[in-house]
């Protein structure tokens, strides 16, 4: 039986969704619930803190990256033998990759998932009111079905809002008050919060979140608002072609941004997975016939990863009669140098004619529409993949080198070449999420 599911979404980013999704997801898990959960956009971090949360692998919805049959076939095994699937939005609900596309209000559109929209009431009252009659109202293919208030001075503050609410928006139900608790925090850092596996009390955290839930939102009622999926699911080849069959893939704090739909579709192929740590100085796996090294914080690590000696001669060693595929910070270390925030230049694995520094920093940010240059393991030239570019290393030299992709942007604005492929090697900093259908 497939399982009914829910959107958490918010006007603006930071108003507390991700700390109620988390809280909601350990309630329910305590509870003894069977909760799933999915994140909209294109999030390596916060999903993470959801399987800490619910026990339960979080994958990626994406409704700017994926085609809608992707969705619905993601959306369908994640609704597979739970109780509830909870989602949790990206920015605001109806922010996306640009103003007509990519929202969590397509995601849901889409899916037929209603919405619970998460309100930061510290700074007004009665005027909710109308900002919760706007979002409810402002497209009619989506359903905004109930309100969390968070951070909420007192129960006179509450009854304001409530009263206001019940007056405006009679047909979405006010769910709970969340009080204001500065020790509901994360902390972060340059490319969103900081890991999950980095945080010591974790458990702890999770744990309050999942009290400060139950005491404060009406979860019966927010679970008896969830219904299934609308979209109807379909067996698709895997996001991402298999590197080859026995894939040995980097894994730790430097090398933690892969998306499961990607090893998922390459385990469905039939491909085998093995992972190995280059901060461990553990070479990579000698079976393996294809290596791939994910995004992350190399950055951070560059002086340990130019040490280890291992892990670099095995990976230059791999590179002679194997596949090396690198994304964003996988693709960093491939090249000659990195140098870190303090302006240490590091030598890397030498692989491609490229050097990084993260001392300069700039935003590179944004979806792409990446045509592949040359043939390889990704497919033929001509393919094209949909993914994500988010980082603020500076690039101080890229070439000369055939190019891995021709990118455009969600706007369809050519943003040029990306990416070098060498042989066996190449890599971009694309983060790749799917084939364009």
């Amino acid at each position: 039986m497939t399982a009914p599911g829910i959107v958490v979404a918010a006007p603006a980013s930071g108003s507390g969704k991700t700390v109620l999704t988390l809280g909601l997801l350990r309630h329910l898990h305590r509870n003894k619930v069977k909760v799933a959960s999915a994140k909209a956009g294109p999030d390596y971090i916060d999903p993470a803190f959801h399987e800490a949360a619910s026990g339960r692998p979080c994958p990626n919805l994406d409704p700017w990256a994926m085609a809608p049959r992707r969705l619905a076939a993601v959306a369908s095994q994640i609704a597979q033998g739970v109780d509830l699937v909870v989602c949790e939005g990206v920015m605001g609900l109806f922010d996306g990759a640009t103003a007509f596309q990519g929202s969590t209000a397509d995601l849901a559109a889409t899916l037929g998932w209603p919405v619970v929209l998460v309100v930061d009431a510290r700074a007004q009252g009665a005027s909710a009111a109308a900002l919760v009659r706007g979002f409810a109202s402002h497209r009619p293919d989506m359903e905004v079905a109930g309100v969390v208030f968070n951070r909420v001075a007192g129960e006179r503050h509450a009854r304001l809002l409530a009263e206001s609410c019940a007056a405006a928006v009679p047909q979405v139900k006010i769910l709970g008050f969340m009080p204001r608790f500065e020790d509901l925090s994360l902390p972060g850092r340059h490319l969103g919060l900081v890991q999950a596996v980095e945080h010591p009390d974790l458990d702890e955290f999770l744990d309050r979140a999942g009290e400060l839930v139950g005491a404060h939102v009406d979860v019966a009622t927010l679970r008896a608002l969830a219904r299934p999926a609308t979209a109807e699911a379909c067996d698709l080849p895997p996001p991402v072609p298999p590197l080859g069959q026995r894939i040995g893939v980097a894994a730790d704090e430097a090398f933690a941004f892969r998306y499961p739909l990607v090893l998922e579709g390459w385990r469905k192929a039939g491909a085998e997975i093995s992972f190995f740590s280059p901060l461990g100085d553990q070479a990579p796996p000698p079976d393996a016939d294809a290596l791939y090294l994910p995004g992350g914080y190399p950055e951070l690590h560059a002086e340990v990863l130019a040490a280890n000696r291992r892990f670099l001669d095995g990976l230059q060693e791999a590179a002679r009669t194997k596949v090396v595929f690198g994304e964003c910070g996988g693709y960093m270390v491939l090249g000659r140098t990195l140098t870190d925030g303090n302006g240490r230049s590091h030598a890397m694995a030498g692989l491609l004619p490229l050097a990084t520094n993260f001392a300069e920093r700039r935003l590179h940010l944004g979806y792409r529409r990446a045509v592949l240059q040359v043939d390889g393991p990704l497919g033929e030239a001509g393919t094209i993949f949909l993914g994500h570019e988010f980082h603020y290393s500076v690039v101080r030299e890229e070439g000369p080198g055939q190019a891995l992709f021709r990118c455009t942007d969600a706007e369809g604005t050519d943003r040029g070449p990306a990416g070098l492929a060498a042989g066996r090697v190449a890599g971009s900093f694309i983060h790749l999420i799917d084939r364009e259908a």
